[in-house]
């Protein structure tokens, strides 16, 4: 038995519109940003604005990626892929993170380059009104993606705020190194903070990836969910027992499976009713999102293969 693909039709045509939203205002402020940022360097030959400027042209290329994949994972299930699309954003977020990782590493060695080989910074005062004014606009980007995560759960929208996140961190740093640049004259303020700044990047990257992978390797949700939908099942009328109870996240969707145990003597429109109302009760768990549950029906006491016990057994060895 399946559930309705959308339970609540409205709400998800909204998360679509929100994160469709979300996605192009990013990649707005993306292009902008870089295109500012590069100009400064340009000017200023700072490697610290570099690796803002850097940064900001990740953003830009993983946000394409994020716009397509929040596009992608919204289309509905088809005939190649029954369980949806939502897998995309897992995907838009794993390229994230290495675009992120990359641009990061080679961060990391030109920063050390310029640190044992350092070089003036010209026209430092337009670099910091560039810094100041990218970090006001990240501030406000995070704020607004901040919000529709809430809203919706996204994983892609997700992993880009934790762009924008390293992004006001970076434009922090970098306005911190012109200033000591600017009143110390050490030359090396800058190419130390760039360094920083790219250690930074591949922490974020880290973060990012794991998020992604989580979802694209189907892990079950925590422990404590998988109790509270074993809690509820148990709590429907009629219910003997349950077992090889299954779950994952997929973007915009949460898919639960179980074997639900009756009553051998039930009618198969009896035990219908009954498989009906245990996937309702789990379902509405997680309104207003949407889950996708199946209950498999079998007679209680029944002696089989089950996948508890073969994961028990993996788990033992």
């Amino acid at each position: 038995m399946m559930s309705d693909d959308s339970p609540m039709p409205s709400v998800a045509a909204r998360d679509v519109g929100l994160r469709r939203f979300a996605s192009l205002a990013s990649l707005t402020v993306a292009v902008v940003l870089v295109a500012v940022k590069l100009a400064a360097w340009i000017l200023t030959r700072s490697i610290a604005l570099l690796t803002s400027a850097v940064d900001g042209l990740v953003d830009a290329a993983a946000t394409f990626a994020t716009y397509f994949g929040v596009r992608y994972a919204a289309r509905p299930p088809d005939r190649e892929h029954r369980f949806g699309h939502g897998k995309g954003e897992a995907v838009a977020g794993f390229t994230q993170a290495t675009f992120l990782a990359g641009a990061a590493l080679a961060l990391c060695f030109q920063s050390a380059e310029r640190l044992a080989s350092p070089e003036p910074i010209e026209q430092l005062g337009l670099g910091m009104v560039v810094v100041v004014v990218g970090l006001l606009v990240a501030i406000g980007l995070v704020a607004m993606q901040t919000w529709v995560v809430r809203q919706t759960g996204s994983t892609a929208i997700a992993a880009d705020r934790a762009h924008y996140f390293a992004d006001v961190a970076v434009n922090v740093a970098v306005l911190f190194a012109l200033g000591v640049t600017r009143f110390t004259g050490w030359d090396r303020a800058d190419p130390v903070f760039a360094l920083g700044i790219s250690g930074y990047m591949l922490l974020s990257s880290y973060g990012i990836a794991i998020v992604a992978l989580k979802k694209l390797l189907d892990r079950e949700l925590p422990t404590a969910e998988r109790r509270r939908i074993k809690d509820t099942i148990l709590a429907c009328s009629n219910v003997r027992g349950l077992h090889d109870l299954r779950t994952r996240y997929s973007g915009d969707r949460t898919f639960v499976e179980f074997h639900l145990e009756l009553d051998c003597r039930l009618t198969i429109a009896r035990g219908h009713a009954i498989g009906d109302a245990a996937e309702d009760a789990v379902r509405r768990l997680f309104l207003p999102a949407v889950a996708d549950v199946t209950a498999h029906l079998e007679p209680a006491g029944i002696v089989d293969d089950r996948l508890g016990e073969q994961v028990a057994a993996v788990s033992n060895t």
